[in-house]
């Protein structure tokens, strides 16, 4: 299950919902809202940044980092990032508080001692879904996370219950409708081998009247024309270096950067190398259209 696009989903639509999860818990908690930041300059990017609104005093920062899959190196990323945000933008916030998501207690990290003071400290908790006890003793927000977890053959129970429940309760702050978007994008990506005709009758409801089944049939959409055009940039590619072989030889020392191309540049080199004598020609065609930048 696509576990990072689960959680990405969660907080994007209720951003609210990490802050019934903690015991950290600002006054405007509701009026946060969830982006992605990616830290310029850096491959870093931070996932999970919980941003406080406007005008509000203090500002503090939330970052929170879901982490299914065993990973040794993760908290040195999670506070490096941490670090290298707040010293761009240390006169942004003044403070921060970090949460940790893990389905249980064996993903985590085993050599927590060099990061035991900051892991131990008042500005970071850790979460543990399968020790919060009884889904049904839960914030109904809580309840969805823990469905990600729920075994496979527990799970349609529980998703028809939480789809019931949510019919039945007050879904407080979460939208009912969204609420139960939620509860079938997390049953789509957990039983993702299964046909929609199986995943409807599993939960006694037509996917096609959700959010789920629109953003999927639109994704899917989307990934034909992706995949129309990256066929048509290999074909054109290839043609490229069939053609600039045959007039200057081979191009093998330049052929990650020819490939680096986008179409209109392919295009534009499908022209110029009617002119190419040799193959200093075409490295001058690359540099003259910036090229080696790409390519480092």
């Amino acid at each position: 299950m696509k576990t990072d696009t689960i959680y990405y989903q969660l907080f994007k639509r209720f951003p609210s919902l990490l802050f019934t999860l903690i015991e950290h818990q600002p006054e405007n908690a509701r009026a946060y809202r969830f982006e992605s930041i990616e830290v310029k300059e850096t491959s870093f990017r931070i996932d999970g940044v919980f941003l406080p609104p406007e005008g509000v005093s203090p500002r503090i920062v939330y970052f929170c980092e879901v982490q299914f899959q065993k990973d040794e190196s993760l908290y040195f990323r999670f506070f490096s990032e941490i670090s290298l945000y707040l010293s761009r933008n240390q006169d942004l916030f003044e403070d921060w508080f970090g949460v940790i998501i893990f389905p249980s207690p064996a993903i985590e990290p085993e050599n927590l001692n060099l990061h035991r003071s900051l892991l131990n400290g008042p500005q970071v908790q850790r979460i543990y879904l399968d020790e919060l006890g009884d889904p049904s003793a839960q914030p109904i927000g809580v309840r969805l996370m823990q469905l990600t977890i729920t075994p496979p053959e527990q799970a349609p129970e529980q998703a028809r219950e939480l789809i019931r429940q949510a019919n039945q309760e007050d879904t407080g702050f979460l939208s009912k409708k969204r609420y139960i978007d939620m509860i079938c994008t997390i049953a789509v990506y957990k039983f993702s081998k299964l046909s929609r005709d199986e995943v409807e009758a599993m939960l006694g409801l037509r996917l096609e009247e959700t959010r789920v089944y629109q953003e999927a049939s639109a994704e899917g959409e989307e990934r034909g024309v992706l995949k129309g055009r990256q066929e048509g940039l290999e074909r054109e590619q290839s043609l490229i270096l069939r053609q600039l072989t045959r007039r200057i030889g081979d191009v093998a020392d330049l052929q990650s950067q020819i490939q680096a191309l986008s179409l209109d540049q392919l295009e534009a080199l499908g022209e110029a190398l009617l002119d190419f004598t040799e193959p200093a020609d075409l490295v001058n065609w690359l540099q003259d259209n910036r090229v080696d930048r790409i390519t480092g």
